[in-house]
């Protein structure tokens, strides 16, 4: 008995394990490790009757954070236009009155939790720095003071890159196990059948996930725009997934299962507490970081920021080029039966 052959497979086979993990390593946790604040933008106003002392104090406090914080100086009106578009994760509005000065932290719950928790401490962190340099000078200060704009609980903060994240595994296990029936009966499927399974696929798996945001929090609103724009999430993701594998059969998984474990990695973090080779090679282009923060914009009752428009244009764009792959007429007619000769790979055959 040749026992050479199993070994030398049982050999390759583990190297493969091993590559793959170094590749999902380097692309998961990798991510994680290596998170690092790289000018996080942050904004400090004065209001439009500060005395000037403020407002040096102001340009001063600018002046510092180095590489990891990015000051923008403005009145409280634009640095709130600021947060509402985004642009910024905080705001530290400084304020005198009778009482001397007031430092306001203003954060917004419409913005990715993660960059709203570092602008918190570095804008409090601050304002306390500020209370105890102008203490010295005999200035009075009031404790800084945190104001949230569109606060969140705990579920909505969490369901959006959740949702983006099953809404992709619910498209991905229709897709597959769809091919994989085909396959089984030696089926030829049509436009019909693959536009049948991106409907039901759209309309199940979003009432799934609408089902669970209530379960999550009751409070949440699920207006008009909020369906529509999972609805659009769904078939965004599940026709580029159908073409997919439509194109490349089975070895597509090999592209579709890893996004599940990479994207939302990355879409979960703010774009400057990535390395930027990760910012590059995988922030900028995952479809999952558009999902997440357009739903979120939605939820929390802010549907003209920036990137609900961006999302609607990427997603737009992700379902329109899968329908053409998906639905574009096979050789052989719909429907008709292929030869007896069974394929060994499953696929959303036309």
């Amino acid at each position: 008995m040749n026992v050479r052959r199993p070994v030398l497979v049982a050999v390759l086979l583990g190297l493969v394990g091993a590559v793959v993990a170094t590749v999902l390593g380097f692309l998961t946790f990798g991510a994680q490790a290596t998170a690092a604040p790289d000018h996080v933008p942050v904004a400090v106003a004065t209001t439009g009757t500060a005395p000037p002392q403020l407002r040096a104090a102001a340009q001063q406090l600018a002046g510092q954070g180095g590489d990891a914080v990015e000051w923008r100086v403005t009145d409280a009106a634009t640095a709130r236009e600021l947060l509402s578009d985004k642009e910024v994760y905080g705001v530290l509005e400084l304020s005198a009155g009778p009482q001397g000065l007031t430092p306001t932290v203003v954060v917004s719950g419409a913005i990715n939790p993660q960059g709203t928790q570092i602008a918190q401490q570095v804008l409090t962190g601050a304002a306390q720095g500020l209370a105890g340099a102008l203490g010295q000078q005999g200035v009075a200060v009031s404790p800084p003071q945190v104001e949230t704009l569109h606060p969140s609980s705990t579920a909505a903060r969490t369901a959006p890159l959740a949702a983006s994240a099953l809404l992709w595994i619910g498209g991905l296990v229709s897709a597959i196990a769809f091919g994989l029936l085909v396959v089984r009966q030696r089926m030829m499927v049509g436009p019909l059948a693959r536009a049948t399974l991106l409907v039901s696929t759209t309309v199940l798996t979003t009432a799934v996930l609408v089902g669970f945001l209530r379960l999550w929090d009751s409070e949440l609103v699920i207006s008009g725009e909020v369906l529509g724009f999972l609805a659009l999430t769904t078939l965004a993701f599940a026709s580029v997934q159908g073409a997919l594998l439509r194109l490349l059969r089975l070895r597509a998984a090999a592209i579709l299962g890893p996004l599940y474990l990479i994207a939302p990695a990355v879409a979960g973090q703010v774009p400057e507490m990535l390395d930027p080779t990760y910012r590059t090679l995988l922030w900028s282009w995952t479809p999952f970081r558009f999902s997440t923060e357009g739903l979120r914009s939605l939820l929390l009752g802010t549907p003209d920021a920036p990137d609900v428009r961006t999302a609607l244009l990427v997603l737009g764009g992700m379902a329109a080029v899968g329908l053409v792959v998906m639905l574009w007429p096979g050789r052989a007619n719909a429907d008709q039966a292929p030869e007896p000769e069974p394929a060994r790979e499953p696929a959303l055959a036309g």
